[in-house]
């Protein structure tokens, strides 16, 4: 071999680990470089010299400094990250919830246990002023749970949005960094003839890496080196070296509620539907899933409250003698939110709240055509070329005002304005309607004295309308062994709806009840064996100050199955919006768990093939050095043997 040939050897490998020296040292300097990619020097055979001893090698060089990501982890670690991220932010939103429904000092359950503990004590003794004072102030402490529960729902609401809001701002920065990043991975790559700029490569891994701790997000290499990213269901964010950004928008119906959009040209499209993973998605996800159900079953059993309480008190007598009125106002339930070209409106009413859902619901107009749809499970539960319909819908009957264009839409939201919209109706203690309205007994004389002869009794009675209260007159049953004709016995009525009631003392003794419809409902019971002539009068409830039952009926109010098709009491039904609302906490804590196990596996796999250890990038910088040494040694060896060869020449 030629000195010539061993000089230039020797050289090509001096220099290719003094590359590979110099890739060891951005490794080391760089092992605690967030994102940061272990670099590799890819030694390879120079091409041989042909000869007639063969082919001559002509040393070593460098062909690339090689990257060390797998493009197939990468993104299998953005998928975990956004995965990650979308179940952390959904469980520590979710859980704010939860324990504010289900704290047992600041939840709705004492306020309800106290208000109800109130009536029972009116009931206890309802002539008594104290005992009254309690329950209006036991239930404005109700009404003001109602509130601050609902204040706190609406404050994490107007959180969501600035969620959303701040969400949005760092998609958008992020976007366009990695437009620009793109722009300068193909002006690098195209100076260097195609050799990888890793470093901007890395650059760029790292910001969508963070675009995934965002939102979901897919990649699409491109040939000239640039990264297409998209959103959602393929919404385009990044194309090439010009990102889209996206907009922070009003909810069509609600301009309250904030919502994604993109701007492509001169359209503006909301995508919030169709956004999942990250923050944002985590977000979205549990404004759609927790936050709306919470406060819409909030708003569920604050007015299955206010109409079942109310019922049952319009149905009493207060201590002026005039019957009862409503004890907490009247809750306006529309919610109405309107998408329309015309002036129509549309508003909703409790008629049922037994069948009351706690869903929204949107009524459309195409084409002569009204479609009322139950947005909980998308059933169109109404459709046809008139509204309102005839029957009632999930216990609302709706109203129409004005004439729709075709394309309008109308959101109402049934229950969401229930518990901030709560109030007392009374504030005077002499209003609370304990006793009943009506009252029966036996037939006295002047004196006083009872006049029947026979055992028959009957019971205090109650009502169930008000219609004809207060009486016009007493009613008057008086027993007639002929009442019915043909020896068939009874009461003849006097001064109420026609009679007889047929009544025999023989087979009905143990007891009988009768019952009035169109005089408020009055349903008594009469037992034990009349005389001819014995009578019983129904009558006004006058000076009926320590008559307690219908505070008894309010007190049991509280037990009665008045909500979910008859299947939930008031109690039961806050009770079920706190499991559900745990149920999806604590799935929410299982899967974040999981998804964090998951997040470390993977990034331990990317770690074991990107990242930089220490261990043996010193093991390489030894063997590297070494090499190096080897190769000024063979130099030197040339320059003696090309010295000796002059030396002989010369000679």
């Amino acid at each position: 071999m030629s000195g010539g040939d061993l000089l230039g050897t020797s050289i090509s490998g001096l220099l290719a680990f003094q590359r590979a020296l110099a890739v060891t040292g951005q490794n080391v300097s760089n092992a605690a470089t967030d994102g940061y990619s272990r670099q590799v020097a890819d030694l390879v055979t120079r091409p041989p010299t042909p000869s007639g001893d063969g082919f001559i090698g002509n040393g070593v060089t460098v062909n690339t400094v090689q990257r060390m990501a797998d493009s197939f982890i990468t993104g299998q670690l953005n998928a975990a990250t956004s995965s990650n991220s979308q179940l952390q932010q959904f469980y520590q939103l979710s859980s704010q919830v939860d324990n504010l429904l289900s704290d047992p000092t600041a939840g709705l359950t004492p306020a309800l246990q106290g208000f109800f503990g109130a009536v029972q004590g009116v009931a206890n003794d309802p002539s008594s002023t104290p005992a009254r004072q309690v329950m209006l102030s036991q239930a404005q402490t109700l009404v003001d749970r109602f509130h601050y529960l609902d204040q706190q729902l609406g404050n994490l609401r107007s959180g969501i949005n600035t969620q959303i809001t701040n969400s949005v701002t760092e998609i958008n920065n992020l976007a366009a960094g990695i437009a620009a990043v793109n722009r300068d991975i193909v002006l690098a790559q195209g100076a260097a003839g195609g050799q990888p700029a890793n470093d901007l490569l890395d650059k760029r891994d790292t910001l969508i890496k963070q675009l995934s701790a965002q939102v979901n997000v897919t990649t699409v290499a491109q040939d000239d080196g640039s990264l297409n990213v998209f959103i959602g269901t393929g919404q385009s964010l990044v194309i090439g070296q010009t990102s889209v950004p996206l907009s922070v928008v009003n909810n069509a119906y609600d301009p309250a509620r904030k919502e994604v959009a993109i701007t492509t040209g001169a359209s503006s499209t909301t995508i919030s539907d169709l956004l999942t993973g990250g923050t944002l998605g985590g977000s979205l996800q549990f404004r759609n899933q927790v936050l709306d159900g919470a406060q819409n079953a909030l708003g569920q059993t604050a007015i299955g409250l206010a109409a079942t309480f109310n019922a049952q008190h319009k149905l009493g007598q207060d201590l002026t003698g005039a019957l009862g009125g409503n004890f907490f106002s009247a809750i306006d339930v529309s919610g109405p939110r309107v998408l329309t070209s015309s002036a129509a409106t549309v508003t909703a009413a409790v008629t049922n709240v037994n069948a009351l859902t706690t869903s929204d619901y949107r009524l459309d107009f195409n084409a002569g055509t009204y479609t009322l749809t139950r947005l909980s499970d998308n059933t169109a539960v109404y459709s046809g070329a008139t509204f309102p319909p005839a029957a009632a819908v999930d216990g609302l009957t709706f109203t129409l005002s004005g004439a729709p264009a075709a394309g309008d839409s109308f959101l109402i939201q049934p229950t969401r304005l229930g518990a901030g919209n709560i109030a007392l109706a009374l504030s005077d203690t002499s209003r609370i309607a304990a006793a009943a309205p009506i009252r029966t007994a036996v037939a006295t004389n002047a004196s006083g004295v009872p006049t029947n002869i026979g055992s028959a009794t009957i019971s205090a009675g109650s009502v169930s309308n008000t219609s004809n209260l207060p009486l016009g007159a007493n009613i008057t049953l008086t027993f007639d062994p002929n009442a019915g004709g043909a020896g068939v016995p009874g009461f003849q009525v006097a001064g109420g709806p026609p009679g007889p009631l047929l009544y025999d003392p023989a087979t009905d003794y143990a007891g009988k009840s009768f019952s009035f419809p169109t005089y408020g409902g009055i349903s008594f019971t009469i037992g034990g064996t009349p005389q001819t002539g014995d009578s019983f009068v129904i009558s006004n409830n006058t000076g009926g100050a320590t008559d307690n039952r219908n505070a008894l009926q309010l007190a049991g109010v509280n037990d009665q199955p008045v909500l979910v098709n008859g299947t939930a009491t008031i109690v039961s039904s806050y009770g079920q919006l706190i499991a559900n609302v745990g149920a999806q906490t604590h799935s929410a804590d299982v899967n974040r768990t999981t998804q964090q196990a998951l997040l470390n596996n993977i990034t331990s796999q990317h770690d074991s093939l990107s990242g930089v250890n220490l261990d043996e990038e010193a093991a390489n910088m030894q063997r590297f050095q070494q090499a190096y040494q080897a190769a000024a040694q063979m130099i030197a060896t040339a320059n003696t043997t090309f010295q000796t060869l002059l030396t002989a020449v010369r000679g």
